[in-house]
């Protein structure tokens, strides 16, 4: 262990611990913009700059280990002088339209500007322009708001191992890329959008939706077994975007299907009521798609499109599953059990797949199960 002061409080941490760690264990707060405790130190944004008696310049906190007997100052006239400069140096090279940024309200580095009370910057030269030309389903890269923080990077190899993207080129042309700045194709996990302080990584899916004014709802996330803790951000009863929390079970990671794959909540597609298929003569649904290429592949509630009254009709619970009871009996004396398969989802509890595992083997007598998660 390792004991010593900041800002005249005594504090013990733990070997190979940094002043930053020491300083949020007393509460002291210190502006970042490149740190993450899950990711490795970086020090590149030099905002958490602090004073070490006997050390002859300002030092990295995020960077520097915390030593036996050490005196840090975490605030002066001369370090908020210095912060200031660096962040209107940053901000120099920034684009100024938080009022159509998709992060703005919930964004690092204008929180940190509103702090310092930066209205206007002394800054003047050459800024970053670059073209939006990314073409993947679910991030959106903006790249004239990315502060070279790093986060996207280390996320993307550290956590997920895929190190999908990295820096390239080298001073004012330095930008984050994929390999020959191609378009990204990678597991769009969203890890990187997750720890962004700015608005150059966003969801596609969230574009003007919605910045403020969210209802939180805690939930967990709907697909495989791994119970991931789900924040679903909802506004008129609908999801608008989803992220999660770091102090859950998950630790605030998630996959792509559960950060992008909410649509299947308010899709028009959903069924609503039970169907029978009673198409005349055979005729599949593909088929009668394939005749009538200017059929809506899906119903709008279960109306019109290929659930119509020539293929499917609504009925009650208790007809479906009468209906179904008798199918399967008359299925499996003709042809066996095991002519009988069964496909779950990972949509349904594990109590739910519990039970539609033993219905397949016990009462149907089966083991042809399998499930949307298996792999």
């Amino acid at each position: 262990m390792v004991t010593l002061k900041i800002d005249d409080k005594k504090v013990t941490v733990r070997k190979l611990s940094t002043i930053l760690d020491a300083a949020r264990k007393l509460d002291i707060p210190m502006p970042t913009l490149c740190h993450h405790p899950e990711l490795s130190p970086y020090g590149g944004c030099r905002l958490c700059i602090v004073e070490i008696k006997g050390s002859p310049k300002p030092v990295a906190a995020c960077t520097t280990f915390a030593r036996e007997g050490m005196e840090v100052i975490t605030t002066s006239p001369n370090l908020e002088k210095l912060r200031r400069t660096t962040l209107e140096l940053i901000l120099s090279d920034h684009p100024n339209d938080c009022m159509v940024c998709e992060r703005s309200g919930d964004c690092k580095l204008q929180e940190l500007a509103y702090f310092y009370g930066i209205r206007e910057n002394r800054f003047k030269g050459e800024r970053r322009l670059y073209a939006k030309k990314d073409n993947n389903p679910f991030l959106e890269r903006d790249m004239e708001k990315c502060i070279l923080c790093g986060q996207c990077v280390r996320i993307c190899d550290e956590i997920q191992g895929v190190g999908a993207i990295d820096f390239a080129y080298r001073g004012l042309k330095t930008k984050i890329c994929p390999p020959f700045e191609k378009d990204l194709n990678c597991e769009f996990c969203g890890q990187c959008v997750a720890v962004c302080p700015t608005g150059a990584l966003t969801g596609k899916m969230w574009t003007n939706k919605g910045r403020q004014n969210f209802i939180e709802v805690d939930t967990v996330c709907p697909y495989c077994g791994c119970g991931c803790n789900l924040t679903l951000y909802v506004k008129r009863n609908k999801i608008i975007r989803v992220s999660s929390k770091e102090d859950t079970i998950n630790e605030g990671w998630l996959c792509a299907k559960g950060r992008f794959g909410y649509g299947f909540v308010h899709s028009p597609d959903r069924l609503k009521k039970p169907l029978i298929r009673i198409a005349p003569k055979e005729q599949s649904a593909i088929s009668l798609q394939q005749s009538n290429p200017h059929l809506p592949p899906f119903s709008k509630g279960g109306h019109g499109g290929i659930f119509n009254s020539e293929i499917f009709r609504e009925v009650s619970w208790e007809e479906a599953f009468d209906y179904i009871a008798k199918r399967l009996k008359e299925i499996k004396e003709k042809y066996g059990p095991d002519s009988i398969s069964g496909l779950s989802s990972a949509r349904c509890t594990n109590e739910e797949n519990y039970l539609f595992q033993k219905f397949m083997r016990a009462a149907i007598g089966t083991n042809n199960v399998d499930h949307c998660a298996r792999y």
